[in-house]
């Protein structure tokens, strides 16, 4: 039944496993929620899992660090892993089986099949790191295929990976719903990723100019500043102001089409990238709106 959890949580590692497992649900009129995650959970995953399993009779989350969206020379072999972790994690939120495939047979000898969303992956995450979102797309696609959810839940705090997945999912025509869920911060702000367990201590403190930079938007934005380039220069500055941190890219966007904007309005994206060491680090937020 929808929301109780499951005592007898599985793992599966076979996409022809998890697709029957799938069918067999449907065919007995169950609904299926899923939520994709590349593993080394946090409670930002969790929110994703505790929604899910108000929302569906089985609940599966899947875990795979997925080598087509990692471009040379990024963290794809360092990226964190700890399968223990994560099963205790899921159990706790419920989830009813975990699919863990092995890279090799998600892209198996001779794989060359991709799915390319075009205009709206082009910009922000997609100008810095080409070939990204193909490798996204078709591994979304690919779970989509296998698991075949009626609903998936993916979070905020990857805006556009979001956009660009609701964009392919209308596109194709493919019948489940998108549910975006909202970024879940640490106290002090960080907004909560697997990539925080790279930084130092002293990294850490740092990493905070980010959701310090985007209270800074939100108070201008309510006291009623809407130029763009006022909006960008303030968060800019408390970038600046942090000696470890350097901007990879700080932009408004529409947040439905990820257009620039010149004036600021209800709805406007503000979406910044920075690396804080070695750290790759993104944050955003919907002037207007509440995280």
């Amino acid at each position: 039944m929808k929301g109780i959890p499951s005592t007898d949580m599985r793992i599966v590692e076979s996409p022809a496993d998890m697709q029957a497992l799938s069918r067999t649900a449907r065919t007995a009129g169950k609904t299926i929620a899923l939520v994709p995650t590349m593993g080394y959970l946090h409670d930002g995953h969790a929110s994703l899992m505790r929604e899910g399993r108000k929302r569906a009779d089985l609940l599966v989350m899947s875990i795979f660090v997925n080598p087509t969206q990692f471009g040379a020379g990024e963290d794809f072999d360092a990226y964190p892993r700890d399968l223990e972790r994560d099963m205790r994690i899921a159990a706790e939120a419920g989830v009813d089986l975990i699919f863990a495939p092995k890279a090799s047979q998600m892209y198996t000898a001779g794989y060359q099949t991709y799915v390319n969303v075009e205009d709206i992956s082009l910009p922000l995450c997609g100008a810095s790191r080409p070939g990204h979102f193909r490798g996204v797309t078709t591994v979304v696609a690919k779970l989509f295929n296998i698991v075949m959810p009626h609903v998936a839940l993916f979070g905020k705090k990857d805006f556009q990976q979001l956009a660009v997945i609701r964009r392919m999912a209308a596109d194709l025509n493919m019948d489940l719903e998108i549910v975006g869920m909202p970024i879940v911060r640490e106290v002090d702000g960080l907004a909560m990723s697997s990539r925080n367990s790279y930084l130092s201590p002293e990294e850490r403190r740092a990493a905070l100019c980010l959701s310090r930079g985007i209270v800074e938007a939100r108070k201008l934005f309510a006291f009623g500043e809407r130029e763009s380039g006022r909006l960008k220069g303030a968060v800019a500055a408390v970038i600046a102001a942090e000696p470890l941190a350097v901007s990879e890219y700080l932009e408004l966007r529409d947040g439905g089409t990820l257009e620039e904007v010149a004036q600021a309005g209800s709805g406007t994206l503000l979406a910044l990238a920075v690396r804080i060491g070695k750290t790759r680090l993104i944050d955003n937020c919907i002037l207007g709106e509440p995280d």
